[in-house]
């Protein structure tokens, strides 16, 4: 695991700077955390001050990390006081606003479907994360079942956006000039998506993450997963150290390198070389390396675990890649008459259903949740102890 560490530069700066959030959060070290900035002067300037060296002592590899160590752990301090004691903003920003309103264009072709008011509401809130009127038992059901984040705009939803923006775009990729306008375009588009949908911290993750992979990918560049996991946190924790502290930033994060660590050993349990297998195959063993790394947090926030998680999942993952771009569309075409329309409203309409009808029909098996109630000391220990099974199974 050290190992691991060493091998990503982004990690041990990470670390620091969630040390300095969590300090400051606290324990209120803002006066205190200056004494920081005395340590690189003392490490630096000691040789020449008290052995009469004739200039600092600039080679040395350890003063160095010390000191970026402490620089960086005061900035975090400082930056976590600066969020905490910053009034609210009175007024949304242009970005909120011009968002807000992009939002309420593509949300008013939905009207247009032939579709329940419940059924509307949850298709909205599915494509753009619009839950202001979602009814409190239709989100518990969801929540039930174990696709809770369904409702919610995050990474899911980033990729399924952007793998399907990158493939329109194919035809851009004919020669250099076309690659970077299908990535600028893409680029444009994805973050576009990310601040109509609300700009939650789920989806800037996500969000954050594929432009880190495209860009090395337009570059010619190899990416790691972990890599690109802490660079984007940073960035995240960076601009707004109190994203720490969001429920769907934990989330996030956390399932995502459940993913990354867990999801290859699983896959790898069953060769399965015929391609209609692989993909449910894929889809479960994801699910299952999701679902590990985030149960003790929803134990700790919702005090309930979904056990029916794995059988819903499957189908809903596929109806939900194939229901969010085709609702998508269909908010983007002109309300007048145009070629395949008929067929595209029929597919958004049966897709939205089915999503309904197998919710509903999961959220009643007796047994389908159980509930445990976790605090926050053993929240840490169980993840200490999984994450020591998970070295054991992998040594």
């Amino acid at each position: 695991m050290i190992k691991e560490i060493r091998k990503r530069i982004f990690m041990r700066p990470l670390l620091i700077w969630i040390t300095g959030i969590v300090l400051q959060t606290y324990g209120s070290f803002r006066l205190s955390s200056f004494a920081l900035l005395l340590i690189p002067a003392v490490l630096l300037l000691a040789p020449t001050v008290f052995r009469g060296k004739p200039e600092p002592n600039y080679g040395g590899r350890c003063n160095w990390g010390i000191a970026f160590a402490c620089l960086l752990l005061f900035l975090s301090i400082q930056m976590t006081a600066y969020h905490e004691n910053r009034p609210p903003d009175p007024a949304p920003g242009l970005l909120q606003q011009w968002a807000g309103r992009a939002r309420e264009r593509l949300l008013a072709p939905l009207e247009r479907l032939q579709l329940s008011e419940t059924d509307r509401l949850v298709l909205a809130t599915v494509t753009l994360g619009d839950n202001g009127q979602m009814p409190k038992d239709i989100r518990q059901q969801f929540a039930d079942t174990g696709v809770i984040h369904i409702l919610s705009v995050s990474g899911f939803h980033v990729a399924i956006v952007c793998g399907f923006i990158t493939r329109i775009l194919f035809f851009l990729s004919a020669n250099t000039i076309g690659t970077w306008i299908r990535y600028l375009l893409a680029m444009l588009l994805l973050w576009a998506f990310t601040a109509v949908s609300g700009m939650a911290a789920a989806s800037i993750r996500s969000a954050a993450m594929l432009t880190l992979y495209l860009t090395g990918k337009q570059l010619s560049r190899s990416t790691d997963g972990y890599s690109t996991l802490t660079v984007s946190a940073f960035c995240m924790l960076a601009y707004n150290p109190l994203y720490l502290y969001d429920i769907g930033f934990q989330l996030s994060y956390t399932a995502v390198a459940s993913i990354l660590y867990l999801q290859p050993s699983l896959s790898g349990l069953l060769e399965i070389r015929n391609p209609v297998l692989r993909t449910p195959w894929e889809c479960a063993t994801l699910t299952l390396a999701a679902q590990a790394g985030v149960a003790f947090l929803c134990l700790f926030y919702f005090e309930r675990f979904p056990v029916l998680f794995l059988f819903t999942n499957i189908p809903l993952t596929l109806i939900a890649t194939l229901l969010i771009p085709s609702a998508l569309v269909w908010m983007m075409m002109p309300e007048a008459g145009f070629p395949g329309s008929d067929v595209l409203q029929f597919t958004v309409e049966v897709l939205t259903r089915s999503m309904t009808w197998i919710v509903d029909a999961f959220s009643h098996i007796p047994g389908n949740t159980f509930s445990l109630r976790f605090g926050i000391g053993t929240m840490i220990l169980s993840y200490v102890a999984l994450l020591l099974f998970f070295l054991y199974c992998k040594k």
